[in-house]
């Protein structure tokens, strides 16, 4: 690469505005108080196109991608596939892509950079299967997705790939293949591995490396799931398998198979969250993985039919020494469901929502599909989990309102910085349609019962917080709090496909002042217990109620390492 050109990507990593301000196999995340009562939802805004991946970039601001086709929303003459979506008003900017982002994955990095990593190659000009898209956030109400596929671009076509922010504040992006189909095979998978700036390691100097495991999980190894764990390794699960990889020695260490067959990757799509870290318990990672499905991945999909059931199994696992002996935790969902999506809360728990509870993610492949979708029986409410309680009662329905909009395959959902859950999209179908499960614009806004009472506030969140500093909010609490009980900070992803890239809660310690005023709060340690980049800060209370989330940068907030000869390969 020219110099010119590594000077204009170093120049965009820099670019970004920040908003101010137990026992060896059981994780035993501590006990709090929940609010009980009803949830609200409700329906407003339309998101102009199909929100098929979206990403929470500031405390006020969504940026919704879709793939290339007739969405109503017309921007220079044409049908826009990518807005930003203010979450406070409901109005729709159009952005300015100029690859198809059909499919891609996404990551932030350290700087708040927002990464769209590949796509699909039709309808543009651009190869939208190598494309990286740069989008970073700004108050001007002008940023835009930035493309440069002669000179920023991923080393190889990726078609349904994963990222996942690293401890430096890179991105790692992984597995796809090279060219669209239902499901991943021999002739179109693409086993490999990279990284965004990229890097001379393991004897590739800037270029893609093999990954035994992804050859291994063949075929439905599409989206493979992929969690960063606090000692810098990553949990990775594709198909029906599992293993930790350390990226710095290309080493993958196999970890127990998912539990009774079940399948947890497109298109057989479940959805999977590392439960919150704890300094209580050195931040000992625990993953739940819920939904998916028990088909073959090896039968054509005119004989998989959109009634088959979906799983209801829900699989956790402590990822320590013992953990790992004693395997997998099996539980049992209310509901089956395939293409769920796993949302953490700030109060510790985690929501579903979303999916069907019949066939398999995709459209127009299987023999008796409904309209174009490949699944049936939408799940129109979700369920909460408590890791805290008992095994058995962990899962609760009752609060949570029920839907009439059916979000299924290419939906998202995601936690805002106010605490209520964004609820988009929905469309599997070949181009926007009307037929039964439609393309759907509008978006329901899921509203804990949390929000019901009186809400903390808090001032003074620096813009960036460096690991291992510690920091003072003034808090203004309601009368009848006598304590914090948490102070959950959070990374509120990228979805997609029932995917939730990045997703984290990291719980800091804090010392409220005796006149509950002052709270000094103590940083991640470390760039491996909460990657840095972006994080929204919650304060809840020891009644279960958290503050708005005020977002920062943890680390300097600077740009991830770029390999000058890395670059130029």
């Amino acid at each position: 690469m020219h110099a010119s050109l590594r000077n204009l990507l170093q120049l965009l990593l820099c670019a970004v505005v920040v908003s101010a301000a137990p026992d060896a196999t059981t994780h035993h995340l501590a006990a709090r108080a929940f609010v009980s009562g009803p949830w609200s939802l409700s329906q407003h805004g339309t998101t102009g196109v199909a929100a098929m991946q979206m990403a929470i970039v500031s405390e006020t601001k969504a940026v919704i991608f879709d793939k290339v086709e007739q969405n109503p929303l017309i921007n220079n003459g044409k049908h826009a596939w990518v807005v930003e979506y203010d979450i406070t008003n409901d109005a729709v900017r159009a952005l300015n892509p100029t690859s198809n982002s059909f499919c891609a994955g996404g990551a932030h990095l350290s700087n708040g950079t927002l990464i769209d990593t590949g796509g699909f190659q039709q309808d543009c000009n651009t190869n939208g299967l190598q494309a990286i898209r740069m989008y970073t956030p700004c108050d001007t109400g002008t940023c835009d997705i930035f493309e440069s596929p002669q000179r920023v671009r991923m080393t190889s076509s990726r078609w349904y790939p994963s990222a996942a922010r690293l401890d430096d504040g890179s991105a790692i992006i992984l597995g796809g293949s090279v060219n669209g189909d239902f499901i991943n095979s021999p002739s179109i998978t693409n086993p490999t591995y990279e990284f965004f700036p990229p890097k001379n390691i393991n004897g590739h100097n800037g270029l893609q490396i093999t990954s035994k495991f992804l050859q291994d999980t063949l075929n439905a190894n599409h989206f493979p799931i992929m969690l960063e764990l606090p000692d810098g390794t990553l949990f990775v699960v594709a198909n029906t398998q599992a293993m930790i990889f350390n990226w710095r020695t290309n080493t993958e260490t196999r970890l127990p198979g998912i539990p009774n067959g079940v399948r947890v990757n497109s298109p057989f799509s479940a959805s999977a969250v590392l439960l919150p870290l704890s300094p209580t318990n050195n931040y000992t990672p625990e993953v739940l993985i819920c939904g998916g499905s028990t088909v073959s991945d090896s039968v054509p999909a005119s004989t998989i039919s959109s009634q088959t059931p979906a799983s209801k199994q829900c699989s956790r696992m402590v990822l320590n020494t013992a953990g790992i002996a004693a395997g997998w935790q099996v539980e049992s969902m209310p509901q089956a469901r395939i293409m769920p999506n796993a949302i953490l809360l700030p109060d510790g728990r985690v929501l579903l929502v979303n999916g069907a509870q019949t066939g398999v993610a995709g459209y127009d492949n299987v023999a008796n599909k409904i309209g174009s979708s490949n699944a049936d029986n939408p799940a129109f409410q979700g369920v909460l989990y408590n890791p805290t309680a008992p095994a058995g009662s962990r899962f609760s329905q009752a609060d949570l309102p029920t839907s009439n909009i059916a979000r299924m395959y290419h939906s998202v959902a995601s936690l805002t910085p106010n605490g209520t859950i964004m609820l988009a999209g929905s469309n599997p179908n070949n181009d926007v349609s009307t037929v039964k499960y439609a393309t759907e614009y509008r978006v329901e806004w899921l509203t804990p019962s949390y929000l019901n009472g009186l809400r903390p506030t808090y001032t003074g969140l620096p813009a960036t917080v460096g690991f291992g500093t510690t920091f003072t909010l003034h808090v203004t609490l309601p009368t009848s709090v006598t304590s914090v009980t948490a102070v959950s900070l959070m990374d509120l992803g990228f979805s997609t496909h029932g995917v939730h890239m990045d997703q984290r809660l990291v719980q800091l310690t804090s010392t409220l002042s005796s006149d509950h005023t002052t709270l000094t709060v103590h940083a991640p340690p470390n760039g491996m217990v909460y990657p840095p980049g972006p994080a929204y800060l919650y304060v809840v209370t020891n009644a279960g109620v958290p503050s708005f989330g005020h977002k920062t940068l943890i680390g300097t907030g600077g740009s991830p390492p770029v390999d000058q000869g890395a670059i130029a390969k």
